[in-house]
């Protein structure tokens, strides 16, 4: 069985990419879908085999605390094999949950642990146990559980389930895939109608999960509440086997890097095509990307495409701010494109990287400046002033404080720079894209080659 590995500090010096990036790949299996193919199948009386699970260490995390709580997960060649008793099935933990850097794993099993009748303990890293709970506990709370955290609402974390839960009808105040999600989970084993209002579309992986587990979900949209979902239990989940397309927040680093470095010419292959996920495509496209997808079909109920990805002069772009649950996580890499772009951009409606692995805005803002790109925050909004004529970009530290979304768009800074970045810790990236550094060498990026790895 594979260990969750034992992170430690490395840094990393990365420079210009030696020459343009070609070949096909394909990124790690999506992370979102991941979490929830794991969780599902643990829910699910029978078994489960799941084929292109990501094997990152936030993934990990989720199937040791999904087999703490009862279920039989293994590997078996390329799959993954989960064999549970259901969800009546479950049992306490004998020990403490430690959900490593995942929030998406975190706050989404709160959800299913908050209707579950045992009391349950639950952890994570230095930057997890640093993140809000609250907007998950404040409207699980209402359901029956009881929640103890520490000051501020963050994890270490108590939960005593309920007995009996309580359908819940929650208005998302903020666009959040993590507490929709979470809500519709405790639902499953509430009496009567669970239902959750957001005024913004989140990604729906959830509910197309759901559905997959036989679990009938009606989505409706209203002018006034926005989006409408509604779940209806008690609702047995029936096992059913899972295939996880590639990632596209994961493919949003080849992607940018390739449109980035002169005369790159890159495919990638099997990428997830949800439409709440690829805010990202449509705005390089706006900035002017030769990004082209093809081969697109639908595997395990989501729709997934090959893309084929040319190096491009991008221009300055404005983002709007509902397009931001579609992209959320794509906004530091996007931002590296804008700083590289002729004419300045404005990524508008940020909030939700605030509360990120890290303050996402704020990390992204120190990423740019300190590699000599002029940008300023404005309320929410972003502002990155393009690149300018015999401008020199690079040669800063970039402090990726725990985050590994942070760390890659460093990377890809530093390929597509003038200088060298220097990254002062690289170790989290495994936990969404293991062999990242490795990947993007495939195609020619050079990083390992230079001597500067530590670690």
């Amino acid at each position: 069985m594979q260990r969750i590995a034992e992170t430690s500090i490395r840094p990393l010096v990365v420079n210009r990419a030696p020459g343009p990036l070609r070949g096909r790949l394909a990124v790690p299996g999506d992370k979102s879908i991941s979490h929830r193919a794991l969780m599902f199948a643990s829910l699910a009386a029978g078994t489960t085999r799941i084929r292109g699970l990501l094997e990152g260490e936030d993934v990990l995390r989720t199937a040791s605390a999904m087999r703490a709580l009862g279920a039989e997960i293994t590997r078996d060649g390329r799959d993954w094999v989960v064999t549970s008793p259901g969800a009546r099935g479950l049992h306490e933990p004998e020990d403490v949950l430690d959900m490593g850097n995942s929030g998406t794993a975190a706050r989404l099993l709160a959800g299913i642990l908050s209707s579950l009748p045992f009391t349950s303990f639950m952890t994570g890293d230095a930057s997890l146990r640093s993140r809000p709970m609250r907007r998950v506990t404040v409207p699980l709370a209402q359901n029956g559980a009881v929640f103890a955290t520490r000051s501020g609402e963050r994890l270490p974390m108590a939960v005593i389930g309920c007995v009996s839960a309580v359908p819940l009808n929650y208005r998302l105040p903020v666009a959040s895939a993590q507490v929709k999600s979470a809500v519709l989970l405790a639902g499953l084993n509430a009496h009567g109608e669970t239902r959750v209002e957001e005024p913004v579309a989140t990604r729906d992986h959830t509910e197309n999960m759901l559905r997959h587990f036989g679990v009938p979900v009606s989505v409706m949209e209203n002018a006034e509440k926005g989006r409408v979902i509604t779940l209806r239990g008690p609702a047995v989940l029936k096992a059913r086997d899972v295939v996880v397309p590639g990632d596209p927040s994961s493919a949003s680093f080849p992607i940018v890097a390739a449109l980035l470095v002169p005369g790159s010419d890159v495919m990638i292959e099997g990428v997830g095509l949800n439409a709440s996920r690829t805010g990202l495509f449509l705005t390089l496209r706006e900035m002017g990307a030769d990004l082209v997808i093809g081969n697109e079909r639908v595997e395990g109920g989501e729709p997934v495409g090959d893309l084929h990805i040319r190096a491009s002069v991008l221009k300055g772009v404005e983002v709007p701010p509902e397009r931001a649950p579609s992209m959320i996580d794509e906004y530091p890499v996007l931002a590296v494109a804008c700083a590289m772009a002729q004419g300045s951009s404005r990524l508008k409606g940020l909030e939700e990287l605030r509360v990120k692995e890290s303050d996402r805005l704020a990390a992204t803002v120190a990423l740019l400046e300190a590699n000599g790109v002029s940008v300023r925050v404005a309320g929410d909004d972003m502002i990155v002033a393009g690149r300018t004529d015999g401008q020199m970009l690079g040669g800063g530290t970039v402090e990726t404080r725990m985050d590994h979304r942070l760390a890659m768009s460093a990377i890809v800074f530093g390929l597509a720079g003038d200088r060298p970045v220097y990254v002062d810790d690289t170790a989290f990236i495994e936990t969404s894209f293991p062999g990242f550094v490795a990947l993007m060498d495939s195609l020619g990026a050079g990083i390992a080659d230079d001597g500067s790895t530590n670690g």
